[in-house]
């Protein structure tokens, strides 16, 4: 995708010039977004600049004004992007009554990229997205004016992202990996990490690393593409991947809980000036979102799958598909209340530097705060 501003070339800049070329890429749907190629391979340096666009626009946003939130019945409206087929925390948080009366949720449409959704939350096409703390990390060190609020994800014994491949495929090891076709949900999200970390481990260089062509792939195929060969590994996790279990055949070659143990995945994002706005209403997202979270860790799992089935079958978007929902095994967040600390983003630092994502310092502590979770340690 190129962003032209064709028409500003030769005026002088000016805030209101500037801010309509924001509008225009707003309703356009300017996002950079990478990932909605059902099945094509691309070039990290299209996401990287996907990434500096957005922190561009995020920028110009700053100064155009933003952080309104919109009203429904004098209850705040909270626009956000979802995942086909699937619930997420903040869907499961208002279904079960916790954000009653404090804010209401607004689909836009769905996402397959957690680096995507928080480049949308940055340009204010919506008012939150999630991502894994690496990608959260390399926005913000950007210059980016997000903030993480809550963990959301992570891996533990039941629930993690795995790297499968047929059982009669040659590739046992890491080591294996070179040259190789994997299918992943995203550019520059936690797939690419793990992989370069498994990589480096092996004892691979950067130059190595590279030869793996990342294949972008929609979570629901994955599974098939690798089957039918059209990829030679494929990044699996949650429902997709228990459903490519029990239907047989593939064997993981690693996985993130081998590689880390359990940990916090990814973190649910603000920009900032929405969140010096709208105070209250980031302190209701947060807590409910926590509470969701610790709803999924005591209830028993066929509660939970009901829940969801319910959820996605009540709300009737097209083409979506409950019945993967009943691989469901844990929400796989460490965290009491998805409390976030310097951990969930200094694990991703060799691999941030490694691609040259940042440089210089790097202080976690500025890429989120745990102020608006009530549950949070004091």
């Amino acid at each position: 995708m190129r962003v032209v501003f064709e028409s500003h070339r030769r005026q002088p800049w000016t805030r209101n010039s500037a801010c309509s070329t924001i509008a225009a890429l707003r309703r356009d749907g300017a996002s950079a977004d990478v990932s909605r190629e059902s099945m094509s391979v691309i070039t990290r340096s299209k996401f990287l600049i996907g990434a500096v666009v957005a922190t561009t626009l995020a920028l110009l946003s700053t100064a155009c004004g933003g952080g309104e939130v919109r009203t429904s019945g004098g209850v705040p409206v909270l626009r956000y992007q979802g995942w086909a087929s699937q619930v997420v925390i903040p869907e499961l948080a208002e279904d079960l009554g916790f954000f009653d009366g404090k804010v209401k949720l607004e689909w836009q449409g769905n996402t397959i990229s957690g680096p995507q959704d928080i480049q949308s939350a940055a340009t204010g096409q919506v008012d939150f997205g999630g991502a894994f703390g690496g990608a959260v990390a390399k926005l913000a060190q950007g210059g980016a004016p997000i903030t993480a609020v809550v963990n959301y994800y992570g891996s533990d014994e039941k629930t993690f992202t795995g790297f499968y491949v047929p059982e009669n495929s040659p590739i046992r090891t890491p080591k294996d990996l070179l040259d190789k076709k994997i299918g992943v949900n995203t550019l520059g999200g936690q797939s690419e990490a793990d992989i370069h970390t498994a990589l480096k481990k092996a004892g691979f260089n950067e130059q190595q690393i590279k030869s793996v062509q990342l294949v972008v792939l929609p979570p629901p195929n994955t599974e098939d593409a690798v089957r039918r060969g059209q990829v030679d590994v494929a990044a699996l996790s949650g429902q997709f991947q228990q459903r490519a279990i029990a239907n047989g055949g593939l064997r993981p070659v690693f996985t993130d809980y081998e590689e880390f143990g359990p940990f916090n995945g990814g973190q649910y994002v603000f920009r900032n000036d929405f969140i010096a706005k709208n105070p209250d209403s980031v302190r209701a997202f947060v807590d409910g979102v926590a509470k969701a979270i610790e709803w999924l860790k005591t209830t028993p799992r066929d509660q939970v799958v009901a829940k969801f089935t319910e959820i996605i079958e009540k709300r009737k978007r097209s083409g979506e598909d409950a019945s993967s929902v009943k691989y469901w095994l844990s929400v796989g967040v460490p965290a009491v209340n998805g409390v976030i600390v310097d951990a969930d983003f200094v694990r991703w630092e060799d691999w941030l530097r490694d691609t040259g994502a940042i440089t210089g310092s790097f202080e976690p502590s500025k890429f989120y705060t745990n102020k608006y979770n009530s549950q949070a340690p004091k």
